[in-house]
């Protein structure tokens, strides 16, 4: 328990502290790591365990990374994801495993595997700090995310490879080869056909925190399996991911696990600082110094030529670079398992997890440097930033029962994407038949609305049938989005009050358009002339919408509500009398 003190109060003082010099979070979470671990203060003795529970971050960003890239998506991205990836990985490596070789005499293996392990990024930094840019969502952003793909998918060949060179021979736990791809079938099997009826089940008769404990339980679940077939926990998260990325449960899911991802991530930048052996900076500062500083410059020139072949310009290729420059977190357990497999000393494996761990640290500086010193516009394509993208959403609806579908399907027909939101399992299933795209979550969480995508929204419809909590919703979007155009569906005449002073552009009361219509179909029956009839509904509409902006100031006061209701009728009265495009009967 005194550890876990430790570990917030060093968070919650580094953080804050480094957001305000501009420095961002992880550079703050690897200060705090330091000096609360064996380098400086020494509050925390055993770092390794630590980094070990804290890798549960990194699976769980896996996770929700998997979440948001659906199939068909990564499909699309193969190109990129094989030559970007390849590229950027094969020629890191290669340019470092020339160095090791021919300038310090390394032995060729040692010096593979070592070339390997600092060929890959950090995904945790990597995809934080292009989320903070706001680059994540553009293509920019995809071909970073490529990269960092192919590295994550490149890991379990990297181990592979450790096994392969070490001088320890295997011993009989190893599995046969059978077992692990069997086990990745067997995976996809249960995602794909057993997983959505077991959450609908669970999502009718268990709580919230069921909920997010089945969310926890799939990820963890999934790494663990992995694990024990000798396989990446982060491949089993991000293949979880993956498959459930068209589940109507997506971004209920997302929304339970974000908070235990951003915790964990906190404390898992934290164990990275405490690992990092200072003395061999105090000891070899040139060594360290180059091998860090020559790490970050070689990532960059790389992956700025990769993407400057792709026809991006210099500053947005620069600006990628810099955000991969760094060293990964799988770099740590690839030095691990070469250092116990007897083919690194330890002093080097411990040389090249510090150069990775200030790799890490310098990164979000140098991130820093490029937005001071380069004008920001420079680094981003207009086109790309004007032009929404394509393949997301443009309106999100909370709420898809009646009142809802009907916005529904117009858009769809109309060829606009749209993301939906309810919380009545059965109603999903059932409209999903009919080719809506619905996802389970409870709107009136704000963490699955924002999972949901409406930070990339437009427009957002606030269908749900709960009036309080539909103003609490217009009131939040309000404040945090005011790009955006909020609609909302009102129950009645106190509610449009309610949802207008809450932020809503537009408030629609569900039985007023049906009930104008009615009276409409009335005036013809009785012989007024279609012109006549839509206009008389046209003047009552305006001039109901007038009260409705009157009735606000005197709510809570039954006289003045019946005077100004009196008041009304007389003045609706006099406006049909005076209107003469109205007309009477024929």
């Amino acid at each position: 328990m005194q550890s876990v003190v430790y570990f917030l109060l060093a968070a919650a003082l580094a953080v804050p502290l480094f957001k305000r010099l501009g420095l961002g979070a992880i550079l703050g979470y690897l200060v705090a790591g330091v000096v609360i671990g064996p380098q400086v203060l020494g509050l925390i003795v055993d770092p390794e365990k630590v980094l070990h529970l804290s890798e549960i971050g990194v699976i769980l960003l896996l996770f929700v990374i998997g979440l948001e890239l659906e199939p068909a998506k990564l499909w699309a991205m193969r190109s990129q994801v094989l030559l970007l990836g390849t590229g950027q990985l094969a020629a890191t490596a290669a340019v470092v495993y020339a160095v090791l070789v021919y300038l310090f005499e390394m032995k060729s293996h040692s010096a593979l595997v070592i070339a390997l392990a600092l060929g890959l990024s950090s995904t945790a930094f990597a995809v934080q700090l292009m989320a903070d840019k706001g680059i994540l969502g553009n293509e920019d952003g995809r071909r970073g995310f490529s990269i960092l793909l192919f590295q994550d998918l490149a890991v379990v060949p990297i181990l592979f490879v450790v096994q392969a060179v070490a001088p320890v021979e295997l011993n009989d736990k190893d599995l046969a080869w059978w077992i692990a791809p069997t086990t990745i079938l067997g995976l996809v099997v249960f995602a794909r056909f057993l997983i959505n009826p077991i959450l609908n089940v669970l999502s009718r008769y268990g709580g919230r925190e069921i909920m997010t404990v089945v969310a926890l339980l799939i990820v963890l679940g999934a790494a663990t399996i992995m694990e024990k077939v000798q396989l990446s926990m982060g491949l089993g998260a991000f293949m979880a991911g993956l498959m459930l990325a068209n589940s109507s449960f997506r971004h209920q899911l997302e929304a339970d696990v974000e908070p235990f991802k951003g915790l964990s991530l906190g404390l898992f930048f934290i164990s990275i600082g405490m690992t990092l052996d200072l003395k061999l900076l105090a000891h070899s500062p040139i060594t360290v110094a180059f091998g860090t500083l020559g790490l970050m410059a070689l990532k960059t020139t790389v992956i700025i030529g990769l993407v400057t072949l792709a026809r991006v310009p210099f500053p947005r290729a620069l600006m990628l670079g810099l955000m991969l420059c760094q060293g990964g977190e799988f770099g740590f357990v690839i030095m691990a398992q070469a250092s116990a497999q007897k083919l690194l000393p330890a002093s080097t494996a411990d040389m090249v997890n510090l150069m990775v761990g200030l790799s890490m640290a310098l990164t979000a500086p140098a991130v820093l440097w490029f937005d001071r010193f380069t004008d920001k516009q420079i680094a981003k394509d207009p086109q790309q930033q004007a032009k929404f993208d394509s393949q997301e959403s443009e309106v999100l609806i909370l709420g898809f029962g009646r009142f809802g579908q009907v916005t529904g399907r117009i858009l769809a027909a109309n060829q606009i994407r749209f993301t939906a939101l309810d919380k009545d399992a059965d109603h999903i299933e059932f409209v999903k038949k009919f080719g809506n795209l619905v996802y389970y979550g409870d709107a009136a969480r704000r963490e699955v609305v924002e999972a949901a995508g409406i930070s990339r929204v437009r427009v957002v419809v606030v269908a749900i049938d709960d009036p309080q909590t539909a103003k609490n919703l217009v009131a939040y979007i309000s404040a945090n989005y005011p790009k955006l155009t909020i609609i909302a569906r009102a129950h009645n005449r106190v509610d449009y009050v309610a949802l207008k002073k809450a932020g809503a552009h537009q408030v629609i009361r569900e039985l007023f358009g049906g009930a104008l219509e009615a009276a409409t179909n009335t005036l013809n029956a009785l012989g007024y002339s279609d012109g006549a009839a839509m206009r008389a509904a046209e003047v009552f509409r305006k001039h109901d919408e007038d009260m409705l902006n009157r009735l606000d100031k005197v709510q809570g006061d039954p006289d003045k509500l019946i005077e100004l209701g009196l008041k009304g009728r007389q003045e609706l009265e006099e406006i049909f009398r005076q209107d003469q495009t109205i007309g009477g009967r024929n």
